[in-house]
């Protein structure tokens, strides 16, 4: 269990990335940008190294999965989904930051509440925590029917892991694309009526 707490803080203290940018000003949209694209870069070069030159580091032993050894890890996969949303979903309207959050929160909540191995979908209590989590993160940034949209999107992408010829796809990617994906068609095609 230490290890899964650990990987759970790892992946929470990521929530500096999208809180930077609400609440320093000197982070302006083209510097997230910036930054992700830097994280994207190292991210790559760390997998390359642990993955085709055999170098393995204490750390990926501790703050990986069974399932990523020979796989692109999770916080790689996080970098790509966050960095995804910031380039497709410029504001306004503001579903790239609720999407990351939802990332970077709701995925660790939803890690600690289950019993942190990989099984093909989660238990209801797991993915009802998920939902409001997620939800209530998107509410401050889009209409109330686009954070539920949303919360529904990203417990849907964290409580089902589909495995595809042996390669999990990790919701560390699905989490933050799914959520601004549905949360900006909600803003897009939805009627304000129902906003």
């Amino acid at each position: 269990m230490p290890d899964e707490v650990a990987r759970r803080m790892v992946h929470a203290s990521t929530t500096a990335v999208p809180l930077s940018y609400v609440l320093l000003e000197p982070v302006t949209w083209d510097v997230l940008r910036a930054l992700l694209a830097v994280a994207l870069v190292a991210g790559l070069a760390l997998e390359v190294v642990r993955l085709f030159v055999g170098l393995n580091w204490r750390i990926f032993d501790r703050l990986t999965r069974e399932y990523e050894e020979d796989n692109l890890a999770g916080y790689f996969l996080g970098a790509v989904g966050m960095a995804v949303v910031v380039f497709a979903f410029p504001p306004p309207p503001q579903v790239a930051v609720p999407a990351m959050l939802m990332l970077t929160i709701a995925d660790p909540v939803s890690g600690l509440l289950s019993s942190g191995q990989l099984k093909t979908a989660k238990e209801g209590y797991v993915l009802l925590a998920t939902f409001g989590v997620a939800t209530l993160l998107a509410a401050p940034f889009v209409p109330p029917a686009a954070a539920v949209l949303g919360g529904v999107a990203a417990t849907v992408a964290d409580g089902v892991k589909p495995v595809i010829r042996g390669y999990v796809i990790d919701d560390n990617l699905t989490i933050p694309i799914s959520a601004a994906v549905v949360m900006y068609a909600a803003l897009t095609y939805l009627p304000a009526g129902l906003l």
